[in-house]
């Protein structure tokens, strides 16, 4: 009878600790990519030119400068003359990498009278790579374009464009 009590004391032992788990493990993987920080300089600053307006009355005339520098003026209304080009930069960073450009709409102001203003739409480029190369960077424009009508003041108009980039 001893036996039987030892052995119900020894099982009772038994399921009052519970026999531990064997351990386990999981992996998974540790990525940090590191990037240079980007750095923009200006090229070259944007310029519509000289425009003239025909006489009657009209709206809606829109004047753009594309990315390639190319000028639109409609000829119905408006005479373009002059040197024009678009903004240009270099962005700089690490190879292999998407730049984002980002740039608000620029209120131009006329420097004759500061009431008179006129509104530049960007027109910026899609996301880019940065090639392996590197060190000389992607030069990249960004164009416009401005609405005019015939009661729009004369002056030369002057507004600040910012030039925002970014890893995407």
């Amino acid at each position: 009878m001893g036996f039987r009590i030892l052995a119900s004391i020894m099982l009772a032992a038994l399921l009052a600790f519970p026999v531990s788990a064997a351990p386990v493990s999981a992996t998974v993987t540790v990525k940090a990519t590191v990037v240079k920080p980007l750095t923009l300089a200006t090229i070259q600053s944007m310029d519509f030119g000289t425009i003239v307006l025909k006489p009657g009355t009209w709206s809606g005339s829109a004047v753009a400068i594309s990315q390639a520098g190319v000028l639109t003026c409609p000829v119905a209304n408006l005479i373009c003359t002059g040197a024009v080009q678009a903004a240009k930069y270099n962005v700089t960073g690490t190879n292999k990498q998407t730049v984002q450009v980002s740039a608000p709409n620029v209120t131009l102001v006329n420097q004759s009278d500061g009431s008179q203003t006129l509104q530049l739409v960007l027109d910026k480029p899609a996301p880019f790579v940065l090639p392996n190369s590197g060190n000389p960077g992607v030069d990249f424009s960004v164009g416009g374009s401005i609405m005019l009508s015939s009661s729009t003041a004369d002056g030369t108009y002057v507004g600040t464009m910012n030039v925002t980039v970014d890893y995407q």
